[in-house]
């Protein structure tokens, strides 16, 4: 199935900064141009065609023109996303035109912060919006929220509070790299992480059965009248059944959201282009659709649209949002389009091709290589088997049952960067001890020692930084899951016979996770500490022996360093 957008512009996520030059109207698609469009993807089996933003309801005849759709023979859905302004006092009549399915970009529930992020007030009519859906019967009311780390992270769990009483679809979308939106890899907060999060307050949240090409995951909390989802576009892409092509508002077709090739229908729709000859051009677009992106950093770096210049969006099935963002006052428009079970050979063909790469392991890309991974092994007890990558030196001193594995635990069957789900392990008391050391040589020693460096007490600062280090190693370590520590203790000793600091940092927490990797970036960034302290004596300084002393509260046993 396919589906059609049309969009405008939005708020910080989506619209850089300084804005973006207005694209002429006459290069913009024409009402009559869009509708050609629509009825040669509807002739050629698509039934689904969604309004997206930036802004659609801006457009003064978007009501007619949901209208004019609703007649296509064959068409049985159409949806809209939206900032969700304007939606209130217009959805009464788009719903008597044929709209069928709502999506409301939102990404705060704090007035003071919509207005932040969309640089304008407007909370209260998007919120109005939204219950204006609920009460016209609308169900599920989707609501996408683009998570960042240091905006609205903190605000995860009032968002799912939401769906205990509303029917509700609210779509986590990982942050996602786009012209001009500043995208940083630390403001991007992982489907996993969110997920762990939000187990924690509702450990009882049940996965739902996911339809082939879905770009969403779907969860829900029993009880609840709605559900959450996460498009995981960044950490787990799903380029593999990725069935989706995009028109942009002034007629180029995108066959990948990522990508900065583009071909113009508009172009040849005014050159009197066939109906024949614009299926072989989409065709022969389809047919150069790379396997997958090029990945978050490469993305980031690619020179592509802003998200509001982002059009028709069309696709095979349920679609992820074209605007991912709250607000927009710019007349673009997308298109999001869902074949029915007949689309024609020439492009079924293309699809069919399309839905099944088979992707290089990223673990073989990274090692430049393929190489079988029984090169790499991690210990499969509870905690270890839930946190990061581990070579495969063997470890000593188990005092309980040992497994070891032939595969890297963080990496799924089709090669792709995984969290392991924890979710079905039980809580147990854990705690890690490791260590560090760092050798200062005589000069730096006598200062630490006496506490004479000019920068300040280097043992207290690093100790510091060790406890600081602990808690924020789910953010410095991408694959590891948030642990709330219940106890963190960062000891440093002076040990003058090798000029060095001898530095233990041990962590304790209840939950279905180790806590090895909280004692290991703390003991680790305590040493860093310290190098950073004295590098203005010495530039001679060794961090040496970073290792785990022992770990306890594992389903497999517990480990102590002999």
């Amino acid at each position: 199935m396919h589906s059609f957008d049309f969009v405008t512009p939005t708020g910080q996520y989506c619209m850089p900064e300084e804005g973006v030059p207005l694209t002429p109207k006459a290069d913009l698609l024409t009402t009559e141009e869009i509708l050609t469009l629509a009825r040669l993807f509807v002739k050629e089996g698509v039934d689904k065609i969604r309004l997206t933003g930036g802004e659609p309801l801006i457009r003064p005849d978007v009501v007619d023109i949901v209208g004019q759709l609703h007649q296509l023979e064959g068409l049985r859905t159409i949806g809209v996303t939206t900032n969700g302004i304007n939606l209130a006092w217009l959805l009464p009549k788009l719903q008597q035109a044929g709209l069928s399915a709502i999506n409301i970009s939102l990404d705060t529930l704090v007035p003071a912060k919509f207005e932040f992020i969309v640089r304008r007030k407007g909370f209260h009519k998007v919120m109005e919006g939204i219950h204006k859906a609920i009460e016209l019967g609308y169900n599920p009311v989707k609501v996408n929220c683009v998570v960042m780390r240091g905006l609205n992270e903190d605000e995860l769990l009032n968002f799912v509070a939401l769906t205990e009483g509303l029917p509700l679809d609210v779509r986590f979308i990982e942050y996602m790299p786009f012209d001009g939106n500043k995208w940083n890899f630390k403001k991007m907060v992982s489907y996993k992480e969110m997920l762990d999060t939000i187990r924690q307050q509702w450990p009882g949240l049940v996965k739902l059965p996911e339809e082939e090409s879905s770009t969403a995951k779907a969860y829900k909390i029993p009880g609840f009248r709605g559900q959450i989802s996460f498009i995981t576009s960044m950490s787990e892409h799903f380029c593999g059944t990725c069935n989706r092509l995009r028109i942009t508002a002034d007629g180029n077709l995108k066959v990948c959201l990522f990508g900065n090739s583009e071909v113009s229908l508009r172009d040849h729709l005014r050159a009197g282009a066939s109906e024949e000859e614009l299926l072989r051009i989409i065709g022969a677009a389809v047919g150069r659709k790379k396997r997958q992106h090029a990945g978050m950093f490469s993305i980031a770096q690619m020179k592509n649209r802003p998200m509001i210049l982002i059009g028709i969006f069309l696709m095979l099935q349920e679609s992820p949002p074209a605007s991912q963002s709250i607000s927009s006052w710019h007349p673009f428009l997308v298109w999001c389009l869902k074949p029915r079970g007949n689309f024609s050979d020439q492009m079924a063909t293309l699809w069919k091709r399309l839905r099944v790469p088979k992707t290089l392991s990223l673990v073989q890309q990274w090692l430049g290589s393929v190489s079988p991974l029984r090169h790499y092994n991690s210990h499969t007890d509870s905690d270890t088997n839930s946190k990061c990558l581990s070579p495969g030196s063997q470890a000593q001193g188990h005092s309980g049952p040992r497994s070891t594995s032939n595969h890297l635990t963080h990496v799924d069957s089709e090669g792709r960067a995984a969290m392991v789900d924890v979710g079905g392990k039980p809580d147990t008391e854990r705690v890690a001890v490791a260590s560090a050391v760092v050798l200062l040589g005589p000069v730096a020693f006598k200062l630490v020692q006496q506490n004479q460096l000019k920068k300040g007490d280097a043992l207290m600062v690093a100790q510091l930084a060790g406890v600081q280090a602990a808690k924020q190693t789910s953010q410095l370590i991408p694959l590891c899951h948030h642990v709330a520590l219940n106890h963190i203790q960062v000891q440093l000793e002076l040990d003058s016979t090798r000029h060095a600091v001898v530095i233990q940092a041990s962590c304790r927490a209840r939950g279905p996770t180790g806590v090895e990797m909280e004692a290991l970036t703390s003991a680790a960034l305590a040493a860093l500490t310290l190098y950073d302290m004295c590098k203005a004596v010495s530039r001679d300084i060794v961090v040496e022996e970073i290792k785990l002393i022992s770990k306890t509260g594992g389903q497999r046993g517990d480990f102590h360093r002999a």
